[in-house]
């Protein structure tokens, strides 16, 4: 899989002297959804806004299918669809003659059958003669994502999308997502839904104070930096940990009615054979036990210090 978006180098320094990003290296692969997750202020707008042509970087470059964001701006921009996290609408406008005036911006010719095609995919087909002013916020939201789809572009960058979306049409947002992937589009998104980004990305980028912190495909980013969480329901509740038991991630439960213990899924030795020994040589009886993985939100937390 080659790199549709190439960043090398890139850094952002405001004339007030914050600097948002730090020699940021980044490749971001034709065809995937990319998360790219951060606590507020870590850059990521930022980083979003000069990839789109929006922001002048300070240093460093950035290519899309090989062209230079700042010398060929024309053949890059024309490849990206943005949809920002602040709505940018006339609320008077029909939801059809903003998405075909969206298409016109980028010099595109008139296409009614590629603008219906978008808002029958939004299910926004039905909706396509009503003024912006009557839809809902979900419905608004489905409005920018046409709009940002209108002139057909390789790249789709979503800032937040579900933000102030119901469950119902978020679900079914992401299932437009997902079409869109399977056409070929490449996603670029960031969400503060951690479980979407669990749930939908193939690679987890983590932004913090300006610097990439992480980048990972979704499920090696779980297993190698993940813990796992064994639980131990007792027979009978305990007091206290007996002293032979007690070791580096052993814990009771404030009823004493179950033992938690923390282990690393990528340690030689987990400690799980010893503890359960030890457990049967102390009389502990145990009458049942599960595990669970650490969640992205969970390691998330712990890579960015737990600013957020």
């Amino acid at each position: 899989m080659s790199s549709i978006i190439s960043i090398q180098g890139l850094s952002k320094t405001y004339e007030g002297g914050f600097t948002a990003l730090k020699s940021v290296d980044l490749d971001i692969q034709q065809g995937e959804i990319f998360a790219l997750l951060g606590p507020n202020g870590a850059g990521k707008t930022t980083l979003i806004g000069i990839v789109c042509g929006l922001v002048v970087p300070t240093g460093g470059s950035v290519t899309v299918a090989g062209h230079d964001i700042q010398t060929d701006f024309r053949q890059t921009r024309s490849r990206i669809g943005l949809v920002p996290q602040e709505m940018s609408i006339d609320m008077f406008t029909r939801v059809v003659d903003a998405v075909r005036y969206s298409r016109g911006l980028f010099g595109k010719a008139p296409d009614e059958g590629y603008i219906e095609q978008v808002l029958r995919d939004l299910s926004l087909w039905d909706k396509r003669n009503e003024q912006m002013r009557a839809l809902s916020g979900g419905m608004k939201r489905r409005v920018m994502i046409a709009k940002a789809l209108a002139h057909d572009p390789d790249i789709l960058f979503l800032d937040e999308p579900t933000a102030g979306v119901d469950v119902e049409l978020r679900q079914s947002m992401w299932q437009v997502i997902e079409k869109l992937r399977e056409r070929g589009v490449t996603i670029i998104l960031t969400t503060h839904y951690i479980e979407e980004a669990e749930q939908m990305a193939d690679r987890v980028g983590v932004i913090n104070q300006g610097e990439i912190v992480v980048v990972e495909e979704t499920g090696a980013l779980m297993n190698k930096m993940g813990q796992k969480h064994l639980t131990l329901q007792l027979a009978a509740p305990l007091d206290a940990i007996p002293q032979a038991l007690k070791v580096d991630g052993l814990a009771l439960s404030e009823d004493g009615t179950a033992l938690t213990f923390d282990y690393d899924t990528q340690a030689d030795r987990t400690g799980i054979t010893t503890l359960l020994a030890s457990l049967n040589d102390a009389g502990v009886s145990v009458r049942d036990l599960e595990t669970k993985q650490s969640s992205l939100e969970e390691i998330f937390v712990g890579l960015v210090g737990g600013k957020a």
